[in-house]
């Protein structure tokens, strides 16, 4: 048997054995998904187009281009499944719980790309924040899918009920946004228990894994870390912001919820304005929005959710402290800080890297799909946008994509679930920091 240590896969700097982990996830993937066994008769799946399903369910983003519910045999069904799960936990998060099961030490090495992964700041305690990410994920899915199977009980047989139940709960709780339904959730648009169960679902694995046991061990808003505060505030904000304007935005189109009453325009408002920071589910026809709302919703889908969480985006504590950082450069600070605590400009300078690196990718994609997709520019960039943050939503152009524009959006997805200063990390070569400093010179800006 061949060691992987011959190798030295774990001497890879954290960046590259990530995209290395992701990668094989994907391949296999692939290829189960290319099997006539997972797929329903006359269905048969392609390379590109199982790729495109792979990547989809790995990066835990939900765009897709076959209807998941009608084109895979349950087998099929559960490999998504399980992409998603192990997708939503990370490879490396995964393969050391395989590794506590079978009783296999945890060493200092695995430590390190362990914090790496989990975006962590010591490689202190990492193996027991696995262990609690493992059940606080078995936890919250087992509760929603009991929730939303008897919800659906009332529409359909038990057993279909809690297959419907558990598949869902899984794929919103790690945000992935595949639905056994052709229109996603809209047949419930004003329904009060799926909107309820399936936000929460959501904005749970959104906040972030650090967060959720920050309020658990703290029990007080006041005592949690400055971290936790930020990814709670700005959240809150944005989707009372994004919920407000999808109502104001969308309130008299007949196509999207123009014709609800308006217990319903409240809840598709709801409903449409927080998925879109994170998962890719949907109430309404995106297609049909009026182009303010799906210039808003790119916005948001932009920033994404929180760090070490199952969502993507440049992360809405990236967005904050750019936003601080901008207000301390106007009010003439020298320091970032906010709630009595000052932040290192080290994080400031990594959060400016963040989103310029997101913009370059995503840039370079949409460039490239405006000459390979005959489609309107804004679907074009709201599917990029997409792809980059890990949501899953889209204005219809998925399904119509070229064979070379499904390829580039599958790029974009792997790049948006990686993050991609990881991946332009991933793409340099590494070198020891250079003990030459040069004179210093300034140049004109603005």
């Amino acid at each position: 048997m061949i060691s992987l240590k011959k190798f030295n896969l774990i001497e890879l700097h954290p960046a590259r054995l990530l995209i290395l982990g992701f990668g094989f996830l994907i391949v296999v993937g692939t290829l189960l998904l290319m099997l006539p066994i997972s797929t329903r008769p006359g269905h048969q799946l392609g390379f590109i187009d199982a790729l495109f399903e792979a990547t989809s369910a790995v990066c835990v983003t939900g765009l897709v281009v076959v209807d998941t519910g009608t084109t895979f045999t349950l087998f099929g069904q559960i490999v998504l499944l399980a992409l998603i799960q192990i997708g939503g936990w990370g490879f490396m998060t995964a393969g050391v719980f395989m590794f506590i099961i079978l009783g296999k030490k945890i060493g200092l090495k695995e430590r390190l790309v362990l914090q790496s992964t989990l975006n962590q700041f010591s490689i202190q305690g990492v193996v027991k924040l696995v262990i609690l990410i493992i059940s606080l994920t078995v936890f919250m899915e087992s509760v929603g899918a009991l929730l939303l199977a008897l919800r659906w009980s009332y529409e359909m047989p038990w057993s279909t009920a809690l297959y419907y139940g558990i598949f869902h709960s899984i794929s919103a709780f790690n945000n992935a946004g595949f639905g056994l339904e052709p229109d996603s959730l809209s047949k419930w648009v004003g329904d009060p228990t799926i909107n309820l169960v399936i936000t929460f679902l959501f904005m749970a694995g959104g906040i972030g894994f650090t967060v959720i046991l920050d309020l658990w061990n703290k029990k007080s808003l006041r005592k949690l870390s400055l971290h936790s505060k930020i990814a709670l505030l700005v959240s809150l904000i944005l989707n009372i912001i994004a919920t407000l304007i999808i109502f104001a935005t969308e309130f008299s189109n007949p196509d999207t919820i123009g014709n609800f009453p308006l217990a319903d325009k409240w809840w598709a408002s709801y409903f449409q304005g927080v998925v879109t920071r994170t998962a890719g589910f949907n109430t309404i026809d995106i297609g049909q929005m009026m182009v303010p709302s799906l210039v808003f919703m790119m916005f948001m889908m932009f920033i994404g959710a929180s760090s070490a969480s199952t969502g993507g985006g440049i992360k809405v504590t990236t967005f904050a402290l750019m936003l601080l950082a901008l207000w301390s450069v106007l009010t003439a600070k020298d320091n970032v800080s906010i709630f009595k605590r000052r932040i290192p400009w080290e994080l400031v300078n990594k959060a400016f890297s963040i989103a310029v690196t997101a913009i370059m990718f995503i840039s370079v994609i949409f460039f490239i799909l405006t000459y390979t997709e005959q489609a309107d520019l804004v679907l074009i960039l709201f599917e990029t946008i997409s792809a980059f943050g890990t949501v899953g939503l889209s204005a219809g152009l998925t399904a119509d994509l070229s064979p070379m524009g499904r390829v580039l959006i599958t790029i974009l997805m792997f790049i948006g679930r990686i993050g991609p200063l990881t991946m332009a990390f991933a793409l340099m070569k590494f070198s020891d920091k250079s003990r030459v400093k040069y004179v210093e010179e300034r140049i004109l800006i603005g």
